[in-house]
């Protein structure tokens, strides 16, 4: 019998230790080609919009979909689990298993494209997509001071304030938007914008770069120059980038970029295409949430559920 699980639930039990291993593997399908990845579909409902995505992961006996609305400033997610034939497993209220998985995925790629030794990270963004993005590249890399920018102060200070209790490092607020990234070993966007908020010619050699936000062609988190002097971009679906990824979008536009040269996760997590060549290279992360990083997730979810009997029953 399948099961229902709220957010309450997935708050107890998806731990980003749990995330960060359930999405590298993945990825690590995906390089293998053992994972299939639909990308997003977006249909107009009343004043906003449905947006659905699946995968399977065969060799784990999952299949799932995640379907979620945004409508009037309001998003619901959730995600049905399928087992290998076709059985429905849960229906999990998705909004933390989201903010989880989507961290994962930049610590993911953090893990195999970020230098070693980096220790000074800057965010752009305080929301909550920007909480877990910190967790999860803290818990890969030595991270001893972070930075944060975001056009309001007092979210920002608020945001600083609550993060440096919650990860025992300092988490300082920048002053402008050119502080978060100057200096700075790591580099995340995670905002919403559709101007790009961290240029180029901010980044410092050998930086790494994650930018989170830009899930629609008509959004833009970083510039032309940030791409172009990206020696490596690394996407999470080659396809779903093609139908989403604004700055990508742009660059390849003004020929900084070509989309024949991005390679996709995966291939990085199983030593096919290398992450990084030489500590001077600046790399790049396109995160654009997939279902693939959904459906391992809620796998990961649905057995530590079960296993603590954890769990409304459905008739059906």
């Amino acid at each position: 019998m399948a099961i229902f699980l709220r957010e309450s639930d997935v708050e107890k039990l998806a731990t980003m230790q749990m995330a960060l291993d359930a999405v590298e593997q993945a990825f690590r399908l995906q390089g293998e080609q053992k994972a299939d990845n639909a990308p997003r579909r977006r249909c107009r409902v009343g004043k906003g919009m449905l947006h659905v995505m699946s995968a399977s992961l065969p060799t784990l006996g999952l299949a799932g979909l995640k379907t979620y609305t945004t409508v009037s400033g309001t998003a619901r997610f959730q995600v049905l689990l399928y087992n290998g034939e076709g059985v429905l497993l849960a229906v999990i209220e998705a909004d933390k298993l989201g903010q989880v998985r989507t961290g994962a995925a930049s610590g993911t790629a953090t893990k195999y494209m970020a230098r070693a030794n980096s220790s000074r990270l800057g965010i752009y963004g305080t929301g909550w997509q920007a909480r877990s993005q910190l967790e999860a590249i803290c818990a890969v890399r030595p991270i001893k001071t972070i930075v944060a920018y975001s056009r309001d102060q007092e979210n920002r200070e608020k945001f600083c304030k609550e993060m440096t209790e919650a990860l025992g490092i300092g988490v300082y607020p920048a002053s402008s938007p050119e502080e978060a990234a100057r200096d700075m070993d790591i580099v995340v966007t995670a905002t919403a914008s559709k101007e790009p908020v961290l240029k180029g010619e901010w980044l410092a050699k050998g930086a790494h770069v994650n930018a989170v936000g830009c899930n629609f062609l008509s959004r833009q988190e970083i510039d032309v120059e940030a791409v172009r002097k990206s020696v490596c971009v690394v996407v999470d679906s080659a396809e779903q980038s093609m139908l989403e990824s604004g700055d990508l979008a742009r660059a390849a536009e003004a020929d900084a970029f070509y989309w024949e040269d991005a390679r996709e996760l995966g291939l990085v997590v199983i030593g096919e295409f290398p992450g990084r060549e030489d500590d001077s290279e600046i790399t790049l992360f396109e995160s654009h949430g997939i279902a693939l990083e959904d459906v391992a997730l809620a796998g990961r979810v649905y057995q530590a559920a079960t296993k603590a009997k954890i769990g409304e029953p459905l008739p059906f």
